[in-house]
């Protein structure tokens, strides 16, 4: 159905990137270089402190290290092509390689929004019900929430990567992006695409506002429970960490919402671009050093981690 409906299939597609503006490529490549690198370092870090340290073995930790198995496969979908794309020569991207590369990305974006809000009820639970933490919070339930994140990530993402890549395209192959976005490949099609854009509209916000508004719930009970605290110091912190979260929630759901809920006809491609940048790249790097690398219980892992490896190899 897909070689029938595409007349591009077996030449590919050609991905545009930043060609428009030359000037920017070196600079961007080594920007997108440097940021890829720490972020997989990062990530990398918190998932083998997750598997490592017996006093990481928590909800918390656990939900952290998938959410940094997510990111870094985000950014090995997406940002090898672009650096190849920044330097090279040839900027195509074979049919194949772009459904299964929007497949991906679109997966772990949904896998992403449903993972923070699950996160936020495990932040409310632990800060607002500490005494019935463990009994709410327990082992099977973890794993559950974990398995539903990836299941109706995918889940959707394998519908929507369906309705966009069999749509007709008409001999059209170049995408005016650095990676295949169903909002771009919808503006390639030379069909009525009038169903796809109100269903993605719909499934968009069932994935970006529904998460976000159970975030702002948990976090608005969280704050109430805060304000409480007696302690001067002890209210500064937990509003400095909540404050933080919340940031790095704002960047990401401000980001997709401002590309998903609207029509792909009234998209900028610069700004739709830069977008992109920012949830594949930009997020990804936060989380690492918002959610744990400032936490003393991973600071402490990453030291015992360091003591036991140089002192193995001083024995």
């Amino acid at each position: 159905v897909m070689e029938r409906a595409n007349g591009s299939t077996s030449s590919g597609f050609l991905l545009l990137g930043f060609s428009d503006r030359p000037q920017l490529e070196t600079p961007l490549f080594v920007v997108i270089l440097m940021g890829y690198v720490l972020s997989c370092l990062g990530n990398g870090t918190i998932i083998l402190l997750s598997l490592r340290d017996p006093r990481l073995h928590t909800p918390m930790y656990c939900f952290l290290s998938n959410l940094s198995f997510m990111d870094l496969c985000l950014t090995t979908c997406t940002v090898p092509q672009t650096l190849a794309n920044l330097k090279g020569r040839d900027k195509t991207i074979t049919y194949g390689g772009c459904v299964t590369q929007l497949l991906i990305a679109l997966g772990l974006g949904g896998v992403e929004c449903v993972l923070l809000s699950v996160m936020a009820y495990d932040r409310y639970a632990a800060v607002c019900r500490p005494l019935h933490y463990l009994t709410i919070m327990h082992p099977q339930l973890c794993l559950r929430l974990v398995l539903t994140a990836w299941l109706t990530g995918f889940g959707n993402s394998v519908l929507q990567t369906a309705l966009t890549m069999t749509l007709p395209l008409c001999g059209r192959n170049q995408v005016d992006h650095f990676f295949c976005e169903v909002p771009v490949m919808l503006k390639l099609a030379c069909a009525d695409t009038s169903f796809n854009e109100a269903e993605l509209f719909a499934v968009s916000v069932f994935f970006l506002v529904v998460p976000l508004s159970l975030i702002l719930v948990s976090y608005g009970h969280i704050t109430r429970a805060v304000l409480k605290i007696k302690s001067a110091r002890g209210r500064r912190k937990a509003f400095g960490t909540c404050g933080s979260h919340l940031m790095v929630v704002v960047i990401f759901f401000g980001t997709l919402i401002s590309m998903y809920l609207q029509p792909p006809s009234s998209y900028s491609q610069d700004v739709n671009k830069s977008i992109a940048l920012f949830y594949t790249l930009v997020t990804p790097l936060l989380n690492p050093l918002i959610y744990t690398l400032r936490n003393k219980e991973v600071k402490g892992a990453l030291r015992r981690l360091v003591r036991g490896t140089t002192g193995s190899r001083g024995s």
